[in-house]
């Protein structure tokens, strides 16, 4: 299977001493910082490396883990048969085709498709 990893999702219980860390300490970029339910979410990831990031979420978000391949039929495929879905493979209203699974501990692990 052709897949790698897109992003991780880290949890965080102080924003501005996570930002700190990952912008200050390891020179990450800030490539988005998205509000939902009065919790932020925060993107960085290292510089000229735009398919790698990380997510920094509030603790009570739930974990998830982003993966990306060029042939995301054949993963999914390959997955539904040993994995729970919970979505099918399907064009994203942000413009991105993907699907998603659980592991066996109920993570989210979603595949996106990369073009």
């Amino acid at each position: 299977m052709d897949i790698t990893i897109r992003a991780s999702f880290l949890p965080y219980d102080d924003l501005g001493a996570s930002l700190a860390f990952y912008r200050d300490v390891l020179g990450f970029e800030v490539r988005g910082d998205v509000g939902r339910d009065g919790m932020r979410r925060l993107t960085v990831g290292p510089v000229g490396q735009a398919g790698l990031s990380v997510v920094l979420h509030p603790v009570a978000d739930d974990p998830e883990l982003l993966l990306a391949t060029p042939h995301l039929d054949s993963v999914f495929e390959r997955l539904q048969a040993r994995a729970e879905v919970i979505q099918e493979p399907i064009e994203q209203p942000y413009g991105m085709r993907d699907c998603a699974f659980l592991d066996p501990a109920g993570t989210m692990i979603r595949v996106q498709e990369l073009r």
